[in-house]
């Protein structure tokens, strides 16, 4: 229990790492966090050792008596997102371009839109973030394995390696907790959106 996992926050409430429940303990104690409830409540260590103890809760034993295993927590003075590399992931191609085919310029739900590349990857085409774009499947089919040149179509911007960072960067296994999921909502597809692409 002491080494599994606790989802932290920075003060406005984005998630910005995971730490285990010996260290947010820790930060708890020494005020530099607090523990974060299903209602939005904030506690810091004193009050959160005070709650009462339902038949649910995860708990861990201390000398005197049992205290609640925070699931949150929350940074009081830190309030940057840390800086990460942008994964090359359809998730982030997807947010870069828009939802919008790169092609012919309408928006779609992700599901209808592929991953193209621009130069195909048996004309020597690589899988970087200037060479792969968002397409719809009519355009996807016209374009087929030619250039856009080759196809007679154009493309409406240049893609790019986005220069924004990306919230938190969480593998499946670890968005387990029922309690970060107000938090951790716009991962809801994380497991095909965010799988990081190999790079050629």
């Amino acid at each position: 229990m002491i080494h599994s996992n606790v989802l932290v926050l920075n003060k406005s409430f984005l998630p910005v790492q995971i730490t285990t429940v010996r260290r947010a303990f820790c930060l708890l104690y020494a005020g530099i966090a607090k523990a974060v409830n299903s209602r939005y409540e904030t506690f810091d260590y004193e009050s959160w050792h005070q709650l009462s103890i339902e038949r649910n809760d995860e708990t861990i034993g201390l000398v005197d008596r049992v205290i609640k295993v925070p699931r949150v927590i929350l940074l009081i003075a830190y309030d940057r997102v840390p800086k990460r590399r942008v994964r090359f992931s359809r998730y982030n191609i997807f947010a870069r371009d828009k939802n919008t085919c790169q092609y012919c310029g309408k928006k779609f739900p992700r599901l209808d839109l592929n991953l193209d590349h621009i130069i195909p990857r048996y004309q020597g085409g690589t899988s970087i973030w200037g060479n792969v774009v968002c397409s719809c499947h009519q355009c996807n089919r016209k374009k087929g394995g030619k250039t856009p040149e080759q196809a007679r179509m154009k493309l409406i911007s240049q893609p790019r390696r986005p220069a924004w960072t990306p919230p938190l960067n969480v593998s499946l296994q670890e968005v387990m907790r029922r309690e970060w999921v107000p938090f951790l909502d716009f991962m809801v597809d994380v497991s095909y959106w965010n799988v990081e692409l190999l790079e050629e």
